[in-house]
């Protein structure tokens, strides 16, 4: 893949899906892009089996918007692929940032700054509850770690915290329609492609930790929760590596073995009462990893899963 053209892109959308659901986090989304440093960014909404007027009314106020109407039969996927396919023809850079998160005043001006030199580029996240009170910590990948070497297990570019130029996502498109982790998938794909990425370590956006996220982060982790994360990540891999999305032998090989290590993972959790309450207790006393998806297979655990008990 060829390197980004030099300088900030010119033309720029900010992107985000809205649904049922929603309503109680607009209010404050809305206000941080509002209070953005740079304002020179069109804003669009995909709607999610919800109306325009009802995100407007939890916003308080008229959004200034372009609205994308969902379909009879569409899927979360669906949705955003339309949505996604037709803001490629029309700006240089898309903004993607979740309504159930809040944006900080530098997220769209640091963004188009990343842009210059990258492809994809995501943000560090601080924390808040649901109230949006804040939390501790801070999210991004560990230092050391090349950014393509992790997304293999994986993901720290989500549908909040990361910007795409467009020439970029135009390829890593259409999406499967029953995917569910749409940001690890095109963050997979971008990497395998070879596209240049970058992560900014300051944080652009605050995430809402709360019961609708499903990729929990922190500890304590649970049982059930492990079990659902692990059934979405093999879910995952299968849309990555199953569809008709154009790889490189070279590239796919790491996608492959951490499938593998997935799928053996979630057979024997999901088999085996004991293993899953050992490997439980050794993650829960692991210091966080401030990524999605690392509770899944963890490699520094694997001889709990991968031994007889």
């Amino acid at each position: 893949m060829r390197r980004p053209a030099s300088g900030p892109p010119e033309r720029l959308a900010v992107c985000t899906t809205a649904y049922p659901g929603c309503e109680p986090f607009v209010r404050s989304w809305h206000e941080g892009l509002l209070k953005q440093t740079d304002r020179t960014f069109d804003l669009w909404i995909a709607l999610d089996a919800i109306g325009p007027d009802r995100i407007e009314a939890a916003a308080g106020r008229p959004i200034a918007a372009h609205w994308v109407p969902g379909r009879r039969g569409d899927t979360p996927a669906s949705i955003r692929s339309r949505a996604f396919a037709q803001l490629v023809s029309e700006y240089d850079a898309i903004v993607l940032v979740d309504i159930d998160d809040v944006p900080l005043p530098s997220r769209v001006a640091a963004a188009r700054r990343a842009l210059r030199e990258a492809d994809v580029a995501g943000c560090a996240l601080r924390y808040c509850d649901a109230r949006g009170r804040p939390l501790d910590g801070i999210f991004g990948p560990p230092a050391g770690v090349a950014l393509a070497d992790l997304l293999p297990r994986c993901n720290v570019f989500g549908l909040s915290n990361s910007a795409y130029r467009t020439g970029v996502l135009a390829r890593l498109l259409p999406l499967p329609d029953g995917c569910v982790l749409i940001d690890w998938l095109l963050a997979s794909r971008a990497a395998a492609s070879g596209a240049q990425l970058a992560f900014d370590r300051t944080p652009r956006m605050v995430y809402r930790r709360y019961g609708g996220n499903c990729a929990p982060v922190r500890p304590p982790f649970t049982g059930r929760g492990v079990l659902a994360a692990a059934a979405l990540v093999v879910r995952h891999y299968a849309h990555l590596l199953d569809g008709p999305w154009p790889w490189g032998r070279r590239s796919r090989r790491p996608f492959e073995l951490a499938r593998m290590r997935a799928e053996a993972f979630e057979r024997r959790v999901r088999t085996s009462v004991t293993t899953l309450r050992r490997y439980l207790r050794a993650l829960n006393r692991m210091p966080a990893e401030q990524v999605w998806w690392w509770s899944v297979a963890n490699p520094e655990l694997e001889e709990l899963w991968t031994t007889s008990a």
